[in-house]
């Protein structure tokens, strides 16, 4: 199996094979003329083989043999007219761009299936700006993970953050305590006794700077690390593009947790409010607070005497009526049946 730099050689050799093949081609036939693909074409083999094992390196993909590409390429029908050969193409046309650095030509191309109503199917549109949030397009490759060192482990800073999250494929870490301590290193076997320790095992806690480089992509960061033992439940880490971000979140938490104070403060101090006269409120306030702290029998004999309090003015009520009534039959007539004119009134 060839590795990478024999696969660029082959490629840039395959390559040149290839144009004297078309070149001749066009001077027999003294017209313009085209290759066909031929799996027993020596250089059309070593080009395809060349440029799959590339592409596999890039994006960490099992390379294969020559024999089997070989036998994989003999399968394959050509078609021309599908969606696949069509964005080949398109890729094809914006990479001709970037290597005559036309770069304000580039465009972002879209295929749609049907005609929009300019009657077109390719769609050119201009390119998006960079995201100054983004770990990749933004010139300050930083970003902010939230989590709790305490619990995380190395294991799951490599495969969840790492290489989940931020999509490395061979991270090294480095921590920035001034002694470049190693904690995580694409060399096999060197690191894997730190799997298992906490990142706390480390030293490593809040506002500590994690450098880490991807030598396969060509990509490095500063992981900045913030520790929270009150994150949520089920959430191991969270990724942030800048500190900006963070803080807002955690500031809303903040005023979040305010408002519920204060909800519940508004809430104690409605039930304490007054009624008409004042008193009736404030009895029920004494009444619930007492009824809360005895027990059911206790609570059933407050009951009784509220009831006896709440029957009281009618009682009073009743009392007048029997005073008037015994008036009443003092002042009353007593009638002689014996004679009509004899009329006597008791006082």
């Amino acid at each position: 199996m060839w590795n990478i730099k024999q696969c660029a050689e082959i490629f840039s050799d395959s390559v040149n094979k290839l144009k004297l093949a078309l070149k001749s081609k066009i001077g027999e036939s003294q017209e313009h003329g085209y290759l066909v693909w031929d799996k027993d074409d020596e250089a059309a083999m070593d080009f395809v083989t060349a440029a799959a094992n590339i592409r596999c390196h890039i994006f960490s993909i099992a390379q294969k043999t020559r024999f089997d590409v070989k036998s994989m390429a003999g399968h394959i029908i050509p078609a021309i007219a599908t969606t696949n050969a069509v964005i080949a193409g398109l890729i094809v046309i914006e990479a001709m761009k970037v290597l005559n650095k036309e770069y304000s030509r580039c465009k972002t191309v879209f295929l749609n299936r049907k005609p929009n109503p300019k009657k077109r199917l390719l769609v050119p549109c201009a390119l998006d700006k960079p995201n100054p949030k983004c770990p990749v397009c933004s010139e300050k490759h930083e970003v902010t993970v939230q989590l709790n060192c305490k619990s995380t482990t190395v294991k799951c800073l490599e495969e969840k953050i790492l290489k989940g999250a931020l999509t490395m494929t061979a991270p090294d870490v480095e921590i920035e305590d001034g002694k470049g301590t190693i904690l995580i290193s694409s060399e096999e076997g060197e690191t894997d006794g730190n799997h298992d320790k906490f990142l706390s095992d480390f030293g490593i806690g809040h506002h500590t700077r994690l450098k880490c480089d991807d030598f396969f992509q060509d990509f490095e960061i500063i992981v900045n690390i913030i520790h929270d033992e009150d994150s949520e439940r089920g959430v191991e880490f969270e990724l942030y593009g800048d500190l900006a971000e963070l803080k807002t979140k955690m500031e809303k938490r903040q005023t979040d947790g305010q408002a519920t104070v204060s909800t519940n403060a508004a809430e104690a101090n409605g039930s304490q409010g007054a009624g008409k006269d004042g008193e009736s409120s404030s009895a029920a306030k004494v009444t619930n607070a007492a009824e809360r702290e005895i027990g059911a029998g206790d609570k059933q004999a407050r009951k009784r005497r509220a009831v006896d309090d709440a029957e009281m003015p009618v009682k009073r009520a009743r009392v007048g009526e029997e005073e008037r009534e015994e008036e009443n039959e003092d002042l009353q007539l007593i009638n002689d049946d014996d004679d009509d004119d004899d009329d006597i009134m008791i006082l």
